[in-house]
C-alpha cells in the first residue's frame, strides 16, 4: 500500500477509539503526567470539533491511586491494586473532567468488566450506552473496573479492551498509543537493523512469532497484546494503528495521513455484530466434540451442527451460552451459541433431529448450533 492509499484509509475515519497506556500518562514514579493528560484532552477535543466521534480508553487509575495512598512502587497484592484503582479512578476522572471542560467538551466515565461483555444482553446494553453517549456529543472515557474485577474475569490489558470497545460501537479506526513506534522486524533495542513495518495487511503466524519470540518486555509485555487487539479490530471491520505517544501531535498527524507507526488493515469480510460477540466478547462455557463428518460439514460446507454429529461434551452450559466445537483430534475448530443445555445435548448426541422431541419431550430447534450463530476459529 502506498502513501496516498494510507492517507485515504485514515483521513476518512469518523468514529475513532484512542487507547493510551499507563506509560504514556504517568512518570516513572507512578504519578500522573499532567502535561500529557492536557495534551490528550486538547487533541481529542480538536478531533471532536472536527466532526469526529471519539472514545478514549485510558489507563492510569492504579498509578494515580498509588501516589495518593503513599505506595512507593506498584503493589503485588490484588486487594492493594483494587484499593489503588478505587482511589485513582476518581482522581483520574476529576482531572479529565477539568481538562476537557476547558475545551468545551462533556465526558462520561464508563467502567467495564469482562462479565459485562460475556452475556449477550449486557453486551448489547454496553453498546447502546456508548452509542447513546456519542449521539449526545459526549466523549466516553472507558477503563476496566479494576476495583471489583476478579481473576478470570479480567480483560488483562487495555489493548484488548480498546479493540473490544471499538468493535462494540462499529468504530472506523482504533489508535493505540504507547511507548513504542509500532511493529518492527525485530526488537529495535537489541537489533539496530530492525525495520518498522508501516502496513500490515494480514496477521500471520510469522508476525505473531515475531512479536513473542524475543521474550523481551517490548514483546511479551507490549506487542503480543497489541497483535491480539489488532486481530480483534481487523476482524471487526476497522483499521488499527500502533504509534508512539511521545511523537509530537501524533494523533493529528496520523489522521492527516502521515506514515507513522504501524497500520493494520481491516479484513475485507468482517464479522457481523453477533459473530464478533461470539468470537471475542463472550466466554466459552464448555465444549462439544464432533465426529469427522460434522467437522467436514462445518469447515468445508458451512453447515450447522446437528445432534447426530456430536460424539461428546465437556463442561456444563446452558442454552444460549457460547461453547467451543472440537474436532475428533481435540482441535477447536469453531465457537457458537448453543440451543440446548449440556444435559440436553448429552441425551441427544449422536441422534437424528427427528428423535429430539421423543428424547427430550420438546424440540425447540433442529440444530444444536445454527450456522448463523457460529464462527470458525
Amino acid at each position: 500500500m502506498n502513501r496516498e492509499q494510507y492517507s485515504s484509509v485514515i483521513s476518512s475515519a469518523k468514529r475513532i477509539v484512542v487507547k493510551v497506556g499507563t506509560s504514556s500518562l504517568t512518570y516513572p514514579t507512578g504519578k500522573l503526567n499532567l502535561s500529557r493528560l492536557e495534551w490528550l484532552a486538547r487533541e481529542l477535543s480538536d478531533m471532536h470539533n472536527e466532526g469526529r466521534e471519539v472514545i478514549l480508553v485510558s489507563s492510569g487509575a492504579v498509578g494515580a491511586g498509588l501516589g495518593r495512598l503513599g505506595f512507593k512502587r506498584r503493589p503485588g497484592k490484588i486487594q492493594e491494586k483494587q484499593a489503588a484503582a478505587a482511589v485513582g479512578q476518581g482522581i483520574l476522572m476529576h482531572i479529565y473532567e477539568k481538562l476537557f471542560s476547558e475545551y468545551g467538551q462533556v465526558v462520561a466515565q464508563v467502567l467495564l468488566t469482562r462479565f459485562d461483555l460475556m452475556e449477550r444482553r449486557c453486551y448489547l446494553n454496553a453498546r447502546n450506552a456508548l452509542i447513546t453517549l456519542l449521539n449526545f456529543g459526549v466523549i466516553p472515557i472507558v477503563n476496566e473496573n479494576d476495583t471489583i474485577t476478579v481473576e478470570g474475569l479480567q480483560f488483562g490489558d487495555n489493548d484488548t479492551l480498546s479493540a473490544l470497545v471499538a468493535g462494540l460501537v462499529d468504530a472506523d479506526l482504533l489508535i493505540i498509543l504507547s511507548d513504542i513506534n509500532g511493529l518492527y522486524t525485530a526488537d529495535p533495542r537489541e537489533n539496530p537493523e530492525a525495520v518498522l513495518l508501516p502496513v500490515i495487511e494480514e496477521i500471520t503466524e510469522d508476525l505473531e512469532q515475531l512479536a513473542g519470540g524475543t521474550g523481551s518486555e517490548l514483546a511479551s509485555g507490549g506487542m503480543v497484546t497489541k497483535l491480539q487487539a489488532a486481530r480483534i479490530a481487523t476482524s471487526s471491520g476497522l483499521h488499527m494503528v500502533i504509534a508512539n505517544s511521545q511523537e509530537e501531535r501524533i494523533i493529528r498527524r496520523i489522521l492527516r495521513g502521515e506514515s507513522l507507526g504501524t497500520l493494520f488493515l481491516s479484513k475485507e469480510h468482517k464479522l457481523d455484530a453477533r459473530q464478533r460477540w461470539i468470537a471475542f466478547g463472550s466466554t466459552v462455557r464448555g465444549r462439544v466434540v464432533v465426529d469427522t463428518g460434522a467437522t467436514e460439514a462445518i469447515l468445508q460446507r458451512g453447515k450447522s451442527l446437528l445432534p447426530s454429529g456430536i460424539s461428546g461434551i465437556e463442561g456444563v452450559f446452558e442454552a444460549g451460552q457460547v461453547v467451543g466445537v472440537k474436532s475428533p483430534e481435540g482441535i477447536e475448530i469453531a465457537r457458537g451459541m448453543v440451543n440446548y443445555s449440556s444435559g440436553a445435548v448429552d441425551r441427544i448426541r449422536g441422534k437424528k433431529t427427528t428423535e429430539i422431541e421423543a428424547i427430550l419431550g420438546y424440540r425447540d430447534f433442529d440444530e444444536v448450533i445454527h450456522r448463523n450463530n457460529m464462527i470458525l476459529i
